[in-house]
């Protein structure tokens, strides 16, 4: 019977079924990380559980779309799609306060132009170290390393291959899950505990999920604040990366 309910949950509501199975991975990994003595690592764990997940559904249907390539879990295609991921980056937007927004100021403007700028340098340095040459190549791995969505765009935009753009969107992906577990463990010694920070931690960072996930478990009211800036540092990694970016590698390439 209850197998029955399952069953019909998965394939007659999809979605449903797709926030059902995200809830059961992250309780499983909360009580994991719990178990191990480290909390805060949970958001962490579950992501790397998600990935391997994903890997190893892609490689058992041949698929493009990971876990959701399997009927049971095709829900997840539209729960882990651009929609929701706007509106989750729309919603914490609603959390802030605007009187804390405007003491950002400049220190969170050029948080934003150095936090980027930094990313994509390094990101380029390591690529043509990995033995990419190609401005396109370089451009497209230098901007993953901005954030897993900048470098797809960028990619996109420059003709990039899929392999580079997976490439990049890997190189995005680490960066955010070394963000959340890293920030908890750095926040006192940089003084991470109030608004204005938090934004230009955000801006320095840039991944949205990473500082999400990092100041969540640190204190949960600076969240929106950091994500607020690492929103406008993945539209600004967008509108530069392409253009600027690419057109610095071209010139010293």
């Amino acid at each position: 019977m209850i197998l029955e309910i399952i069953s019909t949950l998965f394939t007659k509501f999809p979605l449903v079924g797709a926030f059902g199975a995200v809830a059961l991975i992250m309780l499983v990994s909360y009580w994991f990380a719990n178990l191990i003595g480290q909390k805060r690592m949970g958001s962490a764990i579950a992501i790397v559980v998600a990935l391997l997940l994903a890997f190893i559904a892609g490689k058992v249907t041949g698929g493009s779309k990971g876990i959701a390539d399997i009927t049971y879990f095709s829900g997840f295609a539209l729960l882990g799609g651009a929609m929701f991921r706007d509106f989750a980056i729309i919603s914490t937007a609603f959390g802030a306060k605007l009187e804390n927004l405007k003491k950002a100021g400049l220190p969170g403007a050029v948080a934003l132009l150095v936090g980027v700028a930094f990313s994509f340098i390094v990101g380029s340095v390591i690529a043509y170290v990995m033995g990419y040459h190609d401005p396109v190549d370089v451009a497209t791995i230098g901007a993953g390393t901005v954030t897993f969505i900048v470098g797809p765009v960028t990619g996109t935009a420059l003709g990039a291959s899929s392999e580079v753009i997976a490439l990049s969107i890997a190189a995005g992906v680490v960066k955010s899950v070394l963000t959340m577990i890293i920030t908890p463990f750095i926040a006192k010694a940089i003084k991470l505990d109030n608004p204005t920070t938090a934004m230009v931690y955000g801006g320095l960072i840039g991944t949205t999920s990473g500082v999400a996930g990092g100041l969540a478990a640190t204190d949960p009211k600076l969240v929106p604040y950091g994500a607020m800036t690492a929103t406008f540092y993945t539209g600004l990694g967008s509108l530069l990366c392409p253009s600027v970016g690419y057109m610095f590698i071209k010139l010293f390439l």
